[in-house]
């Protein structure tokens, strides 16, 4: 113990050497005590100086006054404490407080208390610089702190100690309470701006039910702007809603690079709902995704996005089991069953083909028609495509034929009152299933019902309404409409037929439907050449 204390002497009295004339010990410009009557004793080197400091007394004498501070018997040595205090700068009751304090240290060598002493002022006066530098704006704090002065002035310490306590209390609870309305305010605050993007959710829901989508998708970024950043499930509900937008301007007006967007951001929607956390929403997101993907497929020449929509929905299939959420786990089934049969429609066989009838015949399995009337009469529609399309590739009639009877089921429940687009792409499909028909018959009854069915569609799918859809409603019309016209040898409905598929590829040009464009402009040849053959006969 008494190591430790020699050594912290030494580096105390290290820093009180200062360079002054011949004085008394007196209070330096930083509150030091400068010690210019003190001996200085050479240990060999500057670090090894050690500072003798005697305040007019011999050691003993400086014991007896310790002595005296400690017993509380002080008055016979007035005339030696008002010295010591005068040398150090300090009030008489403090110069006995720090006598005291340096008397309490039993194992401190006579020799040695000056400096102990010295080293003690100075923190003293060091003490006292830092309560001048308090400056508390609480007031019960601050009168406290002044009362702590006081009695540090008047030598009190155990007093100041208390009066400190209860200022740091007082300090303390301010900042709690600080604290609080700090967090009340962060509340309020941040209910003002969730309101705000629920604002402009709303005015995208708004811009959304006026079919303007772009602006809808521009509100709803508005609204993500504004969530604050502790609100991680409504910025992921209006991302999602962004998604929507975007997916709906590139579904409907044909704009592939609103789909791109739709994908970007339905892939942001992925990685913020963590699967561990959110299984269900996951999921969704995921279907969500694969939707964007196999839209934008379609009209690309490939089939990578088409095998990345693939991808997307049997990973959302992981979580939306049928034990779990049946009827979601039915409408993603479905939703892999398109993605397929576009993917089926661009490679050859029908493996892909017979795998999407298999995952429409799942989801009908729990898409009950008592139950989802409208759900399953869209699956009804879409198992009623794929079989057309297998239906091409095999030999006879019998798959056309259910894909007919699938297809008529569905335009039981889509009605065009209820559901006039999707009432559409039912007529559209039924079209298509007769038109394969009538390519397999003689005669032209099948064929004239096909036209029927294209025409029908295209009074809700309109080119303003929805351009691309209409363009591919009027491509297939014309089709039917040119073998008709070769079969009955017309010619002004071969110009009919040229007209329609002309306005197709007009849409598809526009819209940078690549695949149906390359389609659409080979037919038009086809049809051209053929209309110049009928010309001549």
């Amino acid at each position: 113990m008494r190591r430790h204390w020699k050594e912290a002497v030494a580096l105390a009295t290290a820093a009180l050497i200062l360079a002054s004339q011949a004085g008394g010990v007196r209070a330096a410009n930083d509150g030091s005590i400068n010690a210019s009557a003190c001996s200085v004793a050479a240990g060999g080197s500057a670090s090894n100086n050690t500072l003798t400091c005697n305040f007019g007394l011999t050691p003993e004498q400086l014991r007896q006054v310790t002595k005296a501070a400690v017993e509380g018997a002080t008055l016979p040595l007035m005339d030696r404490i008002e010295g010591i205090s005068k040398q150090l700068g300090v009030t008489e009751d403090a110069a006995k407080t720090l006598l005291r304090i340096v008397g309490e240290q039993s194992d401190v060598p006579d020799e040695r208390l000056p400096e102990l002493l010295t080293r003690i002022a100075n923190d003293y006066k060091r003490l006292q610089a830092q309560l001048g530098a308090l400056n508390s704006n609480n007031p019960t704090a601050r009168a406290l702190i002044e009362q702590a002065k006081a009695e540090i002035a008047a030598g009190h310490f155990n007093a100041a100690h208390g009066f400190l306590a209860q200022a740091r209390q007082a300090q303390t609870s301010a900042a709690q309470e600080a604290r609080k309305l700090r967090d009340q305010a962060q509340a309020a605050s941040d209910a003002q701006s969730l309101a705000a993007a629920a604002s402009a959710a709303t005015e995208g829901d708004l811009a959304m039910t006026e079919l303007h989508y772009l602006q809808a998708a521009e509100l709803f970024q508005q609204a993500i702007e504004l969530v604050p950043s502790a609100h991680r499930k409504e910025a992921a509900k209006y991302l999602s809603r962004r998604g929507d937008a975007l997916y709906r301007q590139g579904d409907e007006r044909g704009d592939n690079s609103a789909l791109n967007s739709a994908i970007e951001v339905r892939k942001q929607v992925v990685s913020f709902e963590a699967r561990e956390r959110v299984p269900l929403d996951w999921a969704a997101a995921q279907n969500n995704l694969g939707n964007a993907l196999e839209r934008l497929g379609e009209r690309e020449n490939g089939t990578a996005r088409l095998k990345e929509a693939v991808l997307a929905y049997r990973a959302a299939l992981e979580e939306r089991t049928r034990e779990r959420v049946a009827l979601d786990w039915a409408k993603t089934r479905n939703n892999l069953g398109n993605a397929l049969v576009t993917l089926g429609e661009r490679e050859s066989g029908t493996a892909r083909l017979e795998e999407a009838v298999a995952a429409y015949r799942a989801a009908l399995s729990e898409m009950m028609r008592e139950r989802v009337p409208l759900v399953w009469a869209i699956t009804q529609n879409n198992l009623g495509n794929a079989l057309t399309l297998l239906g091409r590739r095999e030999i006879g009639t019998a798959r056309l034929e259910e894909a007919v009877s699938a297809l008529l089921a569905a335009l039981q429940e889509i009605t065009r009152e209820r559901a006039p687009l999707d009432w559409a792409m039912a007529q559209n499909n039924l079209g298509n299933a007769l038109y394969r028909l009538g390519e397999r018959e003689s005669g032209t009854a099948r064929l004239q019902e096909a036209a029927s069915a294209y025409r029908a569609a295209l009074e809700e799918r309109t080119r303003e309404r929805v351009p691309l859809k209409w363009a591919y409603t009027t491509n297939n019309l014309a089709n039917a409409l040119a073998i008709l016209a070769v079969r009955s040898e017309d010619a002004d409905r071969l110009q009919e037929a040229i007209i329609c598929m002309r306005g197709a590829v007009e849409v598809y040009r526009q819209s940078d439907d690549s695949y149906a464009r390359s389609i659409g402009e080979r037919r038009l040849l086809e049809m051209t050449a053929q209309l110049a053959t009928l010309q001549k006969q």
